[in-house]
């Protein structure tokens, strides 16, 4: 189907009142960063972006020493967007002392998302409104709406730009597009680029089973470099470093029951959700919604009924394994079902540390479900037209019926217009940040009280003082040996002069302190002493 601009606009229609149902508007305000820092990875993401933008540094590649100091960190371990932060760099003087790009980010994410669906399902739709409602039930998804409080997991859309890669036979051995699609995952997000990976993987492998000796070599070189290129943005990322295992893969796995399971009660319209053992119900979060529930089995009759799955459908035969191993990855090692262990698979201890990388497990069934959707969708379009668009129309209804707690719920949490600081709005911070030389929580914890660290860091970034500590995805060996010592310093009263030292809750006053302690919007603090 060709489609003209009028088509276009009207398609981008969907992404944009999707946005617009999820969040405030407020949101797309690049000053407004109040509704960020409160205690949440978009938080983080906000964070990141603030202090590479700030570090008097200035570097280019999206790591600061403003955050973590001395050590440092990359912006990928706080959760914040290294390509964003790249294309905005060169802009960082122009920009507001406050700025934030996670809105626009998950508006381009979900235009992104829409375009690349069309992509998928245009050459197949038997009218336009069945396909804008194929492309309406790619957005409906709903772990894409669950992952508000992480921006960067919210570019599904480059798996969707991969299965567009793969399912076009003369891209499909494009090597550079898969090297655009590899890079631009490598700097978005290492889970997402692991699945593009994946779908990568098939596509080689099918071109080189079915390619002569010439076009074999031109693959494994090409792919070589591709891979090559990635490691190398890997390792600017982090990747390689000492950092400690967690020992948590399979912790926020997938439950069995996960694809009709809301999880959350107030989720779903019609399904009652069972509650998933701890972290399961959000990294294991893979409910499809009724509408996709209704029409996944309507699409296998028609299938039954109609005959062949149509040449660009049947090879997913060479997908199925890259599928299935993401799918066992997202499941394992406790598998579960309606919150309850079934079993615990063993994982030898040599695997530890590198299934340490894949402990949030339980997205890497994100492929599977799109790939699922797109079959659904595409069978759908083999009936005729008018039955297509009314079957087509009738789950898309049913799907934003049912999916309307989950998207009132991620509206309420964006719709914040306090003021920016709402732990610490005391105009008193602002000298306390400026007399000091750096900053950090006592004890060094981040995770203990996230909304507290979020506020104090923005204001220590905005004022050029760095802090001592972050909330970080990855933890190196130096950092921990260096926050462990700090903390024994401290309770042993052996403080640094110039450091402002906010005191966690509960936290006991080291000795010596008392003539340094000020008490500011009810948090005790140890101000600086310029005097030594």
């Amino acid at each position: 189907m060709a489609l003209s601009l009028r088509h276009w606009l009207i398609l981008a229609l969907i992404p944009v009142g999707l946005y617009l149902a999820l969040f405030d508007p407020l949101t797309l305000d690049p000053r407004a960063v109040g509704w960020l820092i409160r205690g949440t990875d978009n938080g983080e993401n906000a964070l990141g972006l603030h202090a590479f933008l700030r570090d008097p540094a200035g570097g280019w590649w999206p790591a600061t020493t403003m955050l973590n100091a001395p050590e440092g960190v990359t912006l990928l371990f706080t959760d914040s967007n290294p390509l964003v932060a790249l294309l905005l760099r060169p802009f960082a003087d122009w920009l507001p002392a406050d700025f934030q790009f996670v809105g626009p980010w998950i508006l381009a994410c979900l235009l992104l998302h829409a375009l690349f669906a069309a992509l998928l399902l245009r050459d197949h739709a038997p009218s336009f409104v069945a396909l804008w409602c194929g492309v309406a039930l790619f957005l409906l998804v709903p772990t894409l709406a669950n992952r508000f409080l992480h921006a960067n997991l919210m570019a599904h859309w480059l798996v969707l730009w991969s299965l567009w890669l793969f399912f076009d036979p003369r891209r499909a051995g494009n090597l550079i597009w898969w090297a655009a699609a590899m890079v631009v995952a490598a700097l978005v997000h290492n889970y997402l680029l692991l699945m593009v990976a994946a779908i990568f993987a098939s596509a080689m492998v099918e071109r080189f089973a079915a390619g002569d000796w010439s076009s074999r070599l031109r693959l494994t070189a090409g792919s070589a470099a591709i891979l090559a290129l990635v490691a190398l943005i890997a390792r600017a990322h982090g990747a390689g470093g000492e950092f400690e295992v967690t020992g948590s893969y399979g912790a926020f796995a997938m439950s069995l029951d996960a694809l009709w399971n809301p999880a959350n009660p107030s989720y779903s319209t019609f399904l009652p959700a069972t509650p998933q053992r701890q972290g399961r119900g959000f990294e294991g979060f893979q409910y499809l919604g009724v509408g996709l529930l209704v029409l996944i089995p309507a699409a296998l009759a028609i299938r039954l009924g109609k005959g062949s799955a149509g040449s660009d459908l049947n090879r997913l035969v060479w997908l199925l394994p890259a599928l299935l191993v993401l799918t066992a990855l997202a499941i394992t090692p406790a598998i579960d079902i309606a919150g309850e262990k079934l079993l615990r698979l063993p994982i030898p201890t040599m695997l530890d540390a590198p299934l340490d990388m894949v402990r949030a497990s339980g997205r890497l069934f994100w492929p599977a479900a799109y790939v699922l959707v797109l079959v659904a969708v595409r069978f759908a379009y083999r009936l005729r037209h008018d039955r297509a668009t009314l079957l087509l129309a009738s789950v898309t209804a049913l799907q934003l019926l049912d999916l309307s707690g989950l998207i009132r719920a991620v509206h309420a949490a964006s719709a914040d217009r306090r003021p920016t600081y709402v732990r610490t709005p005391s105009p008193r911070w602002d000298a306390l940040v400026a007399a000091a030389d750096d900053v950090t929580l006592a004890p060094a914890d981040a995770i203990a009280d996230l909304q507290l660290y979020q506020e104090l860091a923005w204001r220590a970034v905005s004022a050029g003082k760095p802090i001592r500590h972050v909330y970080a995805a990855r933890t190196s060996l130096p950092t921990r040996t260096r926050l462990m010592l700090e903390d024994q310093d401290f309770a042993k009263g052996r403080l640094e002069p110039r450091r402002l030292y906010v005191l966690l809750p509960g936290a006991p006053l080291p000795p010596g302190a008392r003539a340094r302690l000020v008490t500011i919007d009810g948090i005790r603090v140890l101000a600086p002493d310029r005097s030594r």
